[in-house]
């Protein structure tokens, strides 16, 4: 890992209207919130804790010892949250967002270790982008490029990229790193909790008979 320090920042960004306006974060699976999950994986990952973005009143209640702070940018969609992050943190920061529960403290290390020569680390997936923006690392060199963004109105997670040094991992290296298959699951809905909580007791009971499994989730 590169000898600058590299922190982590967990975005609890969206109104979540699916989920019925709820903090998504807060709900547990396998008996534990999310939000803690991912608090325990930056740790792991980087050695202390995150910074969480959060713009409800009540953050700073969500999980004592964190520093909280609201958007920087405010109503500025995904985008303005891992701004947030970059600003505050501040970068070279990690981002993760708040509602997967499945990522990994080794996925979130390598990520780190990617800045050394990337401004931006993005692992791919089989998402409708390509990548997870809202499960990578960016070093400071993104702060302008994505203030330039914003500043033009474009507030897509990735609108940045053509004015960085990007670096995605590859899906192979993924699966490595995570739980095949459902590393970038995100809790949207009520129906998608369910199916975390089913995917989690489908994956401990296959490390409870032997199987071969990644590590566990966080």
């Amino acid at each position: 890992m590169p000898e600058t320090t590299i922190h982590g920042a967990i975005i609890a960004g969206g109104a979540a209207r699916r989920f019925g306006g709820g903090p998504k974060g807060l709900v547990s699976i396998g008996g534990a919130r999310i939000l803690d999950r991912l608090v325990t994986a930056c740790r792991e990952a980087l050695g202390e804790d995150p910074l969480l973005v959060a713009n409800a009143a009540d953050a700073p209640k969500w999980h004592a010892g964190l520093r909280v702070v609201a958007d920087v940018r405010p109503d500025a969609g995904a985008l303005g949250g891992l701004y947030s992050a970059v600003v505050e943190a501040p970068a070279p920061v990690v981002c993760v967002a708040w509602d997967m529960p499945f990522v990994t403290a080794p996925l979130l290390r390598r990520l780190a270790e990617g800045l050394a020569e990337a401004d931006a680390v993005l692992p791919a997936s089989g998402g409708r982008r390509g990548v997870e923006p809202l499960c990578a690392a960016y070093g400071p060199g993104c702060r302008g490029p994505m203030a330039a963004a914003l500043d033009r109105g474009d507030l897509r997670a990735i609108a940045f990229h053509a004015a960085v040094r990007t670096c995605i991992l590859s899906g192979d290296e993924v699966r490595d790193l995570g739980v095949p298959d459902h590393v970038f699951f995100n809790v949207n809905t009520p129906e998608d909790l369910t199916e975390a909580e089913r995917l989690w007791r489908a994956h401990e009971s296959s490390r409870s008979s032997g199987g071969r499994t990644p590590e566990r989730p966080r």
